[in-house]
């Protein structure tokens, strides 16, 4: 019986952690969305960014074969 205390007492702490891990995800994700209204308040493209933002996160092999397949498709489609 002793166990299953334990047992849910930690089930009980993994539970707390995580919801205040979402809680500052949740945080994180309402000061991004701020900076891009910022950014857009000033005359950036936000949908730009965010595109410059996610070929930043890849790596630069990566990113050459998105460009390179993009720049594939756009002349096959004679986007140029």
């Amino acid at each position: 019986m002793a166990e299953d205390n334990v047992a849910a007492e930690q089930l009980r702490l993994f539970i707390e952690r995580i919801e205040r891990l979402e809680e500052e995800k949740k945080g994180i994700a309402d000061d991004v969305k701020d900076v891009y209204a910022e950014a857009k308040s000033n005359g950036y493209d936000v949908k730009t960014m965010r595109k410059i933002v996610a070929l930043r996160k890849l790596e630069a092999h990566a990113r050459q074969e998105a460009d390179a397949l993009m720049e594939t498709y756009r002349t096959a489609l004679g986007l140029h």
